[in-house]
């Protein structure tokens, strides 16, 4: 299905040249020549998501595996043009992820703590559906006929709508419980892609978490959150954006 997906996005991506000379042609029509002229643009986007965590641990033990998920974006895009190279562009969109922790046997030992382990202890699952504002300096090329790559880099702030973090319940209770607000920093690229009647921008980036976002079980010892100094969030971006 997600493979379906792309290829739509590319066919209407491409559909404004077909009757025209192709984007990658050795002498294009040139589409578009002064929309990047304006001072404020807007556009959507659609895209993947890949999050994972990176868990800092506070003595040496075996680690938590966790297993990714292909997650959804969508959201808009407002770009403002400070000089002919340099935009500023806020991104806010509406992500869904989810994220399995499995705990090995050996964090539940008597001990450290008093629970014996079954199936639905050692597993977490952490599903997440993040209000993304990111804040970005987009750095481009100049353009060569219809095309014009671009870096991105800059900051971000995550509100997670469903990180249980108000719940009075702990792991304890079958409840992992994280922070609602994170913060992030980001880089990636793209490419602009210019067609007869609008910009399709397909972009990679990453995404890196500044704070630690776990919030620590009510009863101690844990064996699910004890041992963990941080719980940080890393993902990848692949978003296709339309002005």
């Amino acid at each position: 299905m997600k493979k379906i997906i792309v290829v739509l996005l590319l066919a209407i991506a491409f559909k404004g040249n077909a009757q025209t000379k192709g984007i990658f042609s050795k002498d294009p029509i040139i589409n578009l020549e002064n929309f990047q002229k304006q001072r404020l643009y807007f556009g959507f986007y659609l895209g993947f998501n890949a999050y994972d965590f990176k868990v800092d641990y506070k003595t040496v033990s075996e680690d938590i595996q966790i297993k990714k998920s292909t997650g959804f974006n969508v959201g808009l895009v407002a770009d403002l043009k400070l000089q002919e190279y340099i935009n500023l562009r806020f991104e806010p969109g509406l992500y869904y992820t989810k994220r399995d922790l499995s705990y090995p046997d050996s964090y539940f030992t008597k001990t450290t703590s008093p629970v014996f382990p079954n199936p639905s202890d050692l597993l977490r699952e952490v599903s997440s559906t993040y209000l993304h504002f990111p804040l970005l300096l987009k750095f481009s090329s100049v353009r060569t006929g219809n095309i014009r790559p671009y870096l991105l880099g800059g900051v971000s702030a995550t509100l997670n709508l469903s990180s249980n973090a108000k719940s009075p319940d702990d792991n304890f209770q079958q409840r992992f419980r994280v922070k609602p607000w994170t913060t992030n920093y980001e880089m990636g690229f793209g490419i602009d892609l210019f067609s007869e009647y609008f910009i399709f921008s397909p972009s990679i980036r990453g995404v890196f978490g500044i704070n630690d976002e776990l919030i620590r079980d009510n009863t101690s010892p844990s064996p699910w959150t004890d041992n963990i100094q941080s719980l940080k969030s890393r993902a990848v971006f692949i978003n296709f954006t339309f002005h």
